[in-house]
């Protein structure tokens, strides 16, 4: 942004370089011991077996359910005129911790192979109730940048309902807007996922969990829990409104508009079901192929012994569906291909062709994960410590997601936001 002035943009090239060089090195020595019994695991799950049957294929049809534009537009004429990303980061009022500001408990969370490159710690009082998501850049800039600027989301959730939660808003879903355009300083402010109700005269926040976030053109797809059927919620980054009111509660209060504490609000501008008992673990942008893909992995149950699916869908790349996945004239997406897989606990999900990249829980919910490679050529895993331990990802295992210009990886886990070159992975799994 013009207003930071010229003098830190030509101090970037140097800061940047002197930090890489630094930081590598001290994650890889930051990074926790691999005990003796980690070191037993290992993982094996074989290619992936293509699923080619009509009937598998309709199992994850996604059907579209729109908002009406009535609705939305009620919803901006009571909030005011909606506010631009550029506006969104001019109000960053959080700083992201440098590794070397982040505490050794903090960085028990990043992998200890292959090691971040980059890497920031939210503040522990920001983020104390709050559950860390799935990460993302706009997917289809070569350089992660929205209109000049370089930004990331980062989402989170509040915590479960204890039963006396008297608002209805337990567990809310939000984004940090991330200014990262210098990646010596980057600085953050809080936009609460909402979802209109009573036709946009009030709206409601998105109560889950938030596993996977693709961001592609001004459209946001959110992964959602499922529990109203919906299996992804759409977003406008040209819709976010601000909040007036600064308290807990969500929606229309006396004098205003509140966010759960948040300064802006994204209300939906959409929905995408899934039929069945089938729910989307994690998504991600692919653009190895034409048109690029949403690529998505299935949140399998804790103890199911059943083969988890991967799968792709085109995307849609003319108004006004980009960003969507590719709809027919009935509003349903269908995916072009989709695998079923052994291996388990998928958290994150990347796909190169015929490659597919995952990053798996092992063990304990807050252990060490594993990150690996599923393709035609087999299995290849992460290893790490004198014992070559397979539990070598972050604690716990994070989502993935990939700025195709740079090749960069961002994750998070606990209160870490870290990323590392894919070249670097590939490296890492031979």
């Amino acid at each position: 942004m013009k207003h930071r002035g010229r003098h830190r943009r030509r101090r970037r090239g140097r800061a940047l370089r002197a930090f890489l060089a630094g930081t590598a090195f001290a994650l890889t020595a930051a990074a926790t011991m691999i005990s003796a019994s980690q070191a037993t695991v290992t993982d094996t799950p074989g290619r992936p077996i293509r699923l080619t049957s009509a009937a598998d294929l309709r199992e994850l049809r996604l059907e579209r359910e729109p908002v009406a534009p009535a609705d939305l537009d009620r919803l901006a004429a009571a909030m005011g005129r909606p506010v631009g990303v550029g506006a969104v980061l001019a109000g960053a009022d959080h700083t992201l911790r440098g590794a070397d500001a982040c505490t050794a408990g903090e960085k028990r969370a990043l992998p200890a192979a292959p090691a971040a490159t980059r890497a920031y710690c939210f503040g522990a009082a920001d983020t104390a109730s709050l559950r860390p998501g799935a990460v993302t850049a706009p997917g289809d800039s070569p350089d992660g940048r929205w209109q000049g600027e370089r930004v990331l989301l980062s989402a989170w959730s509040g915590p479960a309902s204890d039963g006396d939660d008297a608002s209805g808003e337990a567990g809310a879903a939000r984004v940090a807007f991330v200014d990262a355009d210098d990646p010596d300083h980057l600085a953050y402010t809080w936009a609460l996922l909402a979802v209109p109700v009573d036709g946009g005269r009030d709206y409601r926040a998105l109560a889950s969990s938030v596993t996977g976030l693709v961001w592609y053109g001004s459209t946001l797809l959110v992964t959602a829990d499922g529990a109203d059927g919906r299996a992804l919620y759409v977003y406008d980054v040209g819709r976010i409104q601000r909040a007036d009111v600064d308290s807990a509660a969500v929606g229309r209060v006396p004098g205003g508009w509140s966010a759960a504490g948040a300064r802006f609000v994204l209300p939906a501008v959409g929905a995408l079901r899934m039929p069945g008992d089938v729910r989307i673990g994690s998504i991600s942008l692919d653009r190895s192929t034409f048109p690029d893909g949403l690529v998505a992995s299935e949140a399998v149950p804790a103890g199911s012994d059943r083969p988890t699916r991967l799968w792709r869908y085109p995307v849609g790349l003319g108004a006004p569906g980009t960003g969507l996945p590719a709809l027919d004239a009935r509003g349903r997406a269908l995916p072009d291909a989709a695998y079923e897989t052994k291996a388990t606990g998928v958290r994150g999900v990347l796909a190169r062709g015929s490659d597919w990249y995952v990053s798996r829980a092992a063990g304990e919910a807050d252990g060490r994960g594993l990150l690996g490679r599923l393709g035609d050529g087999g299995t290849a895993s992460a290893k790490c410590g004198p014992d070559g331990s397979h539990q070598c990802w972050s604690a716990p295992a994070g989502p993935l997601s990939v700025t195709d210009g740079t090749g960069a990886v961002w994750s998070q886990a606990g209160r870490m936001l870290f990323s590392l070159g894919l070249n670097t992975i590939d490296r890492s799994l031979g």
